[in-house]
This record gives C-alpha cells, structure tokens and sequence, in this order.
C-alpha cells in the first residue's frame, strides 16, 4: 500500500502518494510544453529551414532523430527527480566537485552570452513589426525586462499557462505555413530514410541538426519543472513520460513544418538564409514577397512567440536551477549530507521561486547582458561561451549514465538497455560535436 506521508524508503526513492493519479492522463500535462516550447528558438528553426534550404527533405530523419535522442534525455532527467526526491544537481553533486566547478563556471558565462541572444532575437520581429517605433537594442532590453517581471511576480502554475498559449500560436503559425507552401509528401516521407547528403562537412552538417533539435540546458531544467509541477514522487512517473513524449512530439512538428518551407519555399528558388534570427527576418520578407503581407506578420507573430517563449523559459528554469544550486552549497557548508531525499518537494513547494538566489540570477541574465547588446559580444567571451555550451551536452547524457546505473538511484528505475543505449548514442554524438566546436575554434587568436 502507497505511503501517503511522502517517507521514504532506504534507498531514497520516493513511494507514491495518494495525490498521483493512477494513470496518466492528457489532462495532467504541462512541463512538457515547457520545455518545448523553451527548447525551440530562432536558432532551432533557423537550423531546420537552411537544411531544408541546401538539402530538401534528405535530412527530414535527422530532424525526427533528433527530437528522439532528446525524449531520452529528458525522460531520464524526469525519472531521476521522481524516483530519487533529489534534484539533478544533488545527483551531479554525488559524483565529485568537478561537477560543482563546470556547473558553476557554464551558468556563469552561458547566463550573461544568452540573455543578450534571447533579447536581441526576441527585438528583431517586433522591430520588423513595428519599424521605426525604436532601435533593435531597446526592443531587447524591453523584452528581458518584461521576461524578468513576469517570472519575477508569478510562480509556475501562471508561467505553464503562458507558455502553453505561447506554443500554440507557435504551432498554428508553424503547421500553416507548412500547409501554405504544399509540401510534396511523397518526397517528405522518402526523406525519412537515413541517407547522408553529398558535399563537404555534410556528416558533421547532418550530425549539428540532430544535436540541434530542441534545447541543451532546458533538458536538464524538465526536471524541475516536473517538480514544480507537484509531482514529486514515482506515482507521477507515467504521467512524466506521456508529458516528456508530448513534448517532443510538439517539438518534431515544428522543425518538420519548418524543414518543409525549407525545402519547398527555399530550396527550389537557391535562396540562402543568415544565420540565427536575422534568417527569420529574411523569411518574413520572402513570405511577403510570395503570400502577402497578412502571412508575413502572421509568421513574425509566430516567430516572436518561438523567441520569447525561449526567453522566459530560460528566465525561470534555468533561475531555478541556479537556486538549487546554491542550496546544494550553503548545505554542504553548513556540513549537511549531499543528495538527501526530498529535494524534490521543495520545488516542489515554491520555495525556490521565492528564493534570493532564483531573483538573483533573473537579474544576472537580464541587466549585465545589456552591455553586450549594445557593444556586441567580446571575442574571447564567444570562444569561451562556444566551448562551454556544446560541453555541456555530453557532460548532461554522461552524467545521467552514470547517476541512473549506480546505487544512488532504486533498482526499479535505473536504466535499461535500451535507455542505456539511446543515452551513450546521444553523448557520444554531443562529444563529437564538442570536439568539433573546440577545433573550430581560433585559439591563436585568443591567445
């Protein structure tokens, strides 16, 4: 019979409370949307329609694959918070204090290059939108201003309410314009086949759109967001995988659609695209030029929504993260044991939301990184904040490994081999992408 105090057992798994549904339900979903919709940007989509752009469907499987190594990821990060009670930090924390020191180097200077990202591509549609109202600068620190405000002043239930009408103007925006420029299915389901495009790089080309596909640190934030949510223990765990899976089916429509106006839109005319959101702005003007002005907004509607909802995402996963993290530091200070079971229900609680640290490093990812929009980003910051960020990937999928066939998760929930396979196939892939993105690199110069 279920605990329904929340004790737990020996191992520190949580049992199952009377508050868990006896099975999952559609109704219960939530973190899912979260994630999705903070793991597609600009970037994502940017990515997707050049693939389109240079290759037509051929690389359509690579986008699918994508979106399913990070299903595993994620999955794996929601079962350690509600099979231990401990949060993924607790869990790095358990393996040595390189964890503490790459964790606290990377959302250090990840944070500050970020924000400036989410707040320059969050301006650029409503600049487009609304030209001449004010400089491309002002309308960032407009928006990481109100993405400070709005996590600022409401907890999480509020935020998934926001983010899951934000996702759907996404979606519709997105499946309208796949609809819109009448993609040739029959070319679209042979692009399903694992074929390698020709030319140079194309390995590593077809290798970045898999990695690329749908977040980095946000997989590691679905976590917490699982528990904010209220689901603190294992009963959730069904709900937690049907959540995970809906969240990357949602994810797999959007980067298919845009393949789609990739391949169909682009590809046929040769038109090449800038990378990042200038490439979008790019898009708008080509939609205006083919469909209208009507489709044109519409679409930068649908992109502003794809890059704030990124923002604010970040805003408040990554700020959560970042408060577990110092809580994980003044306990160890203060002599208390590390990865102690119930961590979860303190997110769980709110507590972390209110916290001077959560509010702390809002202020870090919005204010200093002001400076960056209006001076640009210095050179060796960028080498810096490309290392750190394509390590971070494998450090993610190596380190679930690790925690999720070790004791310091219960025999029930540890890693299969099938989990165990998708997991070592996605670190191996981010490694390989990390070495690439460290020899890319101009160290002469940095130096």
């Amino acid at each position: 019979m279920a605990d329904t105090t929340g004790n737990t057992s020996d191992t520190g798994a949580l049992r199952d409370t009377d508050s868990a549904p006896r099975k999952s339900s559609w109704r219960y979903i939530g973190p899912g949307i979260v994630v999705a919709a903070t793991g597609v940007g600009a970037g994502d989509l940017v990515a997707t329609l050049i693939a389109g752009s240079n290759f037509g469907y051929t690389l359509l499987w690579a986008a699918v694959l994508g979106c399913l190594v990070k299903i595993s990821l994620a999955e794996a990060a929601g079962r350690w918070h509600l099979s231990t009670g401990r949060t993924l930090f607790d869990g790095w924390a358990s393996l040595g204090r390189w964890t503490t020191w790459f964790f606290a180097v990377y959302v250090v200077i990840w944070g500050f290059s970020y924000g400036a990202a989410a707040m320059s591509s969050s301006a650029l549609p409503l600049q487009a939108l609304f030209p001449g109202v004010m400089d491309l600068e002002w309308w960032g620190v407009a928006c990481g201003v109100v993405g400070l405000v709005f996590v600022w002043f409401n907890k999480y239930a509020v935020f998934e309410k926001v983010m899951t009408v934000l996702v759907g103007v996404m979606f519709v925006v997105t499946v309208y314009l796949a609809i819109r420029v009448a993609p040739n299915l029959g070319d679209a389901f042979a692009g399903l086949l694992p074929v390698i495009p020709d030319g140079e790089d194309s390995v590593l080309n077809t290798l970045g759109l898999i990695g690329g596909v749908g977040g980095t640190i946000t997989l590691a934030a679905y976590g917490y967001w699982v528990n904010a949510k209220g689901w603190a223990d294992t009963g959730w765990m069904k709900v937690m995988r049907l959540d995970n899976r809906v969240a990357y089916i949602t994810t797999g429509v959007f980067v298919v659609a845009m393949l789609f106006v990739g391949a169909e839109l682009l590809h046929a005319a040769n038109i090449a695209l800038s990378g990042g959101g200038k490439g979008l702005v790019q898009l708008g003007d080509i939609l205006e030029d083919e469909y209208g002005t009507a489709t044109a907004k519409f679409f930068l509607i649908g992109f502003f929504a794809t890059s704030f909802t990124s923002l604010i995402g970040v805003w408040h996963g990554v700020s959560l993260m970042f408060a577990d993290f110092v809580a994980r530091l003044r306990e160890r200070r203060a002599g208390a044991a590390v990865g102690t079971a119930g961590k979860a229900r303190e997110i769980a609680s709110g507590e972390h939301e209110r916290s001077w640290p959560f509010r702390v490093y809002l202020l870090w990812l919005t204010f200093p990184p002001v400076i960056l929009l209006f001076q640009g980003e210095p050179f060796r910051l960028v080498i810096i904040y490309g290392v750190l960020g394509a390590a971070f990937m494998p450090f993610l999928a190596l380190t679930l490994i690790w925690l999720l066939n070790s004791s310091r998760t219960p025999p029930e929930w540890r890693n299969g081999w099938l989990s165990n396979g998708v997991l070592a196939v996605a670190g191996l892939l981010f490694l390989v992408l990390c070495l690439k993105e460290v020899w890319d690199q101009p160290w002469a110069d940095f130096f």
